[in-house]
């Protein structure tokens, strides 16, 4: 007897196909395959400025993920060449000078190097939404599509459980929790290392991950 599959399940499987068929780079088809169990990416991206629309990433920083482990010894680390440079601001944030872009690599071998690491397996990060807009908008002329993979929010999660640490009539009256990374590294009682440095910032989103992944499960 065949098994029936519900209609979300449908048209995920319509979906996944449209996108493979109309895939810009067929080698990277592997993104769509089911992930290693258990197995997820952080990553976390530098940037020239806080503009999707203008601004270039300049470094990209990433570990996988396996159970409760990170990966260090399988780390990704990269600097990008931005075209238009950086500015004074942006090199006060990340330190990251004009003449040590400069010899980062072009942006679209960059993503073909991030793509192969990630493969098939979920993202995790701290403002992932940004990274992955940035990682996008350059991708994007490559495959004529975004990254499919699956995106976790490291903020989302400590929120729901600082949500699920509150008394019912506190849960009411919309609380305000702050999302903010340092605090919620030092709530989490984790290590912190030097702040926006793309592959510190990853292992510290994956620290806080299989930390708030414990929680949860405990």
């Amino acid at each position: 007897m065949k098994s029936l599959i519900s209609p979300l399940q449908w048209w995920r499987s319509i979906k996944r196909e449209w996108l493979i068929y109309h895939l810009g780079l067929p080698e990277f088809r592997f993104m769509f395959d089911a992930p290693p169990p258990n197995e997820w990416v952080s990553l976390d991206c530098e940037t020239t400025g806080l503009n999707v629309s203008t601004d270039e990433i300049i470094s990209i920083g990433a570990v996988r993920i396996v159970g409760n482990k990170i990966m260090t010894s399988e780390r990704f680390e990269v600097l990008v060449r931005p075209e238009r440079g950086v500015s004074p601001d942006s090199v006060r944030i990340h330190r990251l000078r004009g003449q040590d872009v400069a010899q980062g690599l072009p942006a679209d071998e960059a993503m073909k190097q991030l793509m192969r690491f990630i493969g098939s397996r979920p993202l995790v990060g701290y403002f992932l939404e940004f990274d992955v807009a940035m990682l996008n908008r350059a991708i994007w002329p490559l495959l004529g599509q975004g990254l499919p993979q699956p995106k976790i929010e490291v903020s989302a999660m400590y929120y729901d459980h600082k949500f699920r640490q509150m008394l019912p009539y506190e849960q009411q009256t919309n609380p305000n929790i702050d999302l903010r990374f340092a605090t919620l590294m030092s709530d989490l009682d984790l290590p912190v290392r030097e702040a926006h440095d793309a592959l510190n910032d990853a292992v510290m989103a994956a620290m806080a991950f299989i930390k708030l992944r414990q929680l949860r499960s405990s």
